[in-house]
């Protein structure tokens, strides 16, 4: 049976499950990511067997197992009822199987650091006879070059959490590990996925969370710089924004419209580069912005298209007036009617603002569509 901690008590709420790395529990990778979420949920981690405060495993277990444990987690908390679900590494694989298990209990998911297949089953196999033979303590100096990527400063807590991991249980996850292989099953999963991957991450790189994104049916994928292996330690805040956009509705709706409108490269760049800092900005142009206003059934997008080329022209917001630019094509403006609007400008912003924007929009509507 899997062990839970609960982050946040709020029995209303959606369900959010959180689950860890092998090798790591929810508290150590999760509790700063948690306690920043925005949104209202019900936030639960759980131990794999072995970590944490789970009992050691009693014998050989898989990813399915897991993903049928981690279901009756979900059912002593709120029984039957669906739930979303975040995970890193090992129990993003899991996540994957429960989008294939069990599709009618998971409204949608965070994987993080992950993949469909991780790693070569004979290198998992000789991790787990390793272990075996030597103890946790032969796995510590390669998870910790591993784990975090440079300039890390929380990687203590994490590798205490490693070295009190009962070392059996760790071989019997990287058994898990080595039989586990869905990629000829992402096409079957329909929830909302949401792939973060880590640059500097060499067991799960960036091109194994695109398989997942560009294979279920709706994946997103957002890259960190800054990130290795346990996104929710590495980048708590970045990861808890991610999560909002994910499973939050008022969130969600925003982050949808914004990637439409501006598109998904620019948004996706504009959410990785979040900081503690200006956390609260991108939160909330999300938010009222693009879910409040843009989504107001009052005026097309094209009309607002209009409307907004027209005030960054006359309040001068010329990188502003560059996205939109880019913008109004995608809402349905051609080249003559944006070339319109800013002749019309001339007249009421003035002649020096209109050739700022004729330069601007010359040069963005040159790019390649």
């Amino acid at each position: 049976m899997l062990t839970a901690t609960t982050f946040t008590d709020a029995p209303g709420r959606p369900l959010l499950l959180l689950g860890p790395s092998i090798g790591t529990t929810a508290q150590t990778l999760w509790s700063a990511a948690a306690g920043r979420l925005y949104g209202r949920y019900h936030v639960v981690g759980w131990d794999l067997p072995g970590h944490g405060r789970s009992a050691p495993a009693t014998g050989a277990f898989t990813v399915a197992d897991l993903a049928r444990e981690v279901l009756a987690l979900a059912d002593r908390i709120r029984p039957g009822e669906s739930f979303g679900f975040a995970g890193d590494s090992l129990s993003g694989a899991v996540g994957l199987q429960l989008l294939l298990d069990a599709p009618e209990r998971v409204t949608g998911a965070v994987l993080l650091c992950t993949g469909a297949k991780i790693g070569a089953a004979p290198a998992w196999h000789d991790r787990a006879e390793l272990v075996r033979a030597e103890g946790i303590e032969a796995v510590v100096a390669g998870s910790r070059e591993r784990w975090f990527a440079p300039g890390f400063n929380g990687t203590e807590p994490l590798i205490a959490a490693l070295r009190a991991t009962d070392a059996e249980s760790y071989a019997r996850a990287c058994e898990a590990l080595a039989g586990f292989d869905v990629r000829d099953r992402l096409a079957e999963i329909a929830a909302p996925v949401l792939a973060v991957a880590g640059a500097h991450d060499k067991p799960t790189p960036p091109d194994s969370l695109r398989e997942i994104a560009d294979g279920v049916l709706t994946g997103r994928l957002v890259v960190l710089d800054d990130v290795a292996h346990l996104a929710p330690a590495e980048s708590p805040e970045v990861v808890a924004f991610l999560l909002d956009q994910h499973f939050d509705e008022q969130r969600a709706a925003g982050i949808t419209v914004r990637r439409e409108v501006l598109g998904p490269a620019h948004v996706d760049r504009a959410t990785a580069a979040t900081t503690p800092f200006t956390r609260d900005f991108q939160d909330m142009i999300t938010r009222y912005a693009w879910n409040e206003i843009w989504t107001r059934p009052g005026l097309q997008r094209r009309d607002r298209s209009l409307i907004t080329l027209t005030a960054l022209i006359a309040l001068g917001h010329d990188e502003e007036l560059a996205m939109h630019v880019r913008a109004a094509r995608t809402n349905g403006l051609s080249d003559d009617e944006i070339k319109e609007l800013i002749l019309q400008t001339a007249i009421y912003c003035g002649v020096p603002a209109a050739n700022t924007a004729f330069r601007i929009a010359q040069r963005v509507l040159g790019e390649s569509p």
